[in-house]
């Protein structure tokens, strides 16, 4: 799975959570992959992406390299869902938490506190 996750830990996750379909089975971590698989990755907010795997690689390869092993047949997405990413995208934003106080702001904290 070259340069489909990010690292070799997210994408143990994603098989164990069974988020990832070779075949038409849920794939296991260890799973050797094979010239002609068909996978499918169940990515957030309802994405999915399909891969048809080219080659397999004995070593570390680059990843411009290790892209070449793979073919992406995942649709382009609408403008429709662009959209409605977009808005996800900045509702999560502002729904977080905020962090936790930078420096000036916690002299400032302390000031307040104080009665300064």
């Amino acid at each position: 799975m070259a340069c489909l996750f990010k690292t070799r830990s997210e994408a143990q996750k994603a098989c164990k959570l069974g988020k990832v379909v070779v075949n038409g089975q849920a794939a296991k971590p260890h799973r050797d992959m094979k010239i002609g698989d068909e996978m499918e990755i169940h990515r957030p907010m309802g994405r999915r992406q399909f891969i048809t795997v080219l080659g397999v690689a004995g070593t570390h390869v680059a990843r411009a390299e290790a892209r070449r092993l793979y073919d992406d047949r995942t649709p382009q997405p609408t403008a429709e869902e662009i959209a409605i990413r977009r808005l996800e995208r900045i509702y999560r934003a502002a729904a977080t938490p905020p962090t936790r106080p930078d420096r000036d702001q916690r002299r400032t904290l302390r000031r307040l506190k104080r009665g300064e």
